[in-house]
């Protein structure tokens, strides 16, 4: 029997939601969460991307915060699913959480569905913080614009 969402051994799973409108093809938007040089735009410094399903998925923030997991699905230029936690974190190991990605085209433009589920509550607000930062990063890097030095690169703790 599941404990109860009220119980103290459960910790309720939430998930983080947003949609955001690129001006940009979805194959463009796609590559830029397939090419990690493309990726580097907008977040990360260092990254090892095998978009195929069990392929690698790890992404060095900023020198001191690594994301890892694996690719699930990869549907060229609609979908990617790859899962996602922190390398040396016992609160969200290296492949505990989902990201999932999906680019409708609206014309030339592309709306972007992501959703980051497995996630507690006190992570999906750290980690909406977060996307919220590179989502609009993101934004503005698919159009071919320069989305500036990224402040989460500070190497202050």
């Amino acid at each position: 029997m599941p404990d109860s969402p009220d119980s103290p051994d459960s910790e309720a799973r939430t998930t983080f939601t947003r949609e955001l409108h690129i001006d940009a093809p979805r194959e463009m938007v796609f590559s830029y969460f397939t090419d990690p040089d493309k990726m580097a735009r907008w977040m990360g410094i260092e990254h090892r991307l095998d978009p195929v399903p069990g392929g690698t998925f790890r992404v060095d923030m900023n020198g001191r915060n690594v994301a890892a997991g694996q690719f699930v699905e990869v549907e060229p230029p609609a979908r990617v699913v790859f899962t996602w936690g922190w390398e040396a974190n016992e609160e969200l190991p290296p492949g505990s959480s989902t990201v999932d990605v999906r680019l409708t085209a609206e014309g030339d433009k592309t709306i972007v569905h992501f959703v980051h589920r497995d996630l507690s509550p006190v992570q999906a607000e750290r980690h909406g913080e977060g996307w919220d930062h590179f989502l609009a990063r993101l934004g503005v890097a698919a159009t071919g614009g320069d989305p500036g030095p990224d402040p989460y690169l500070d190497p202050s703790p």
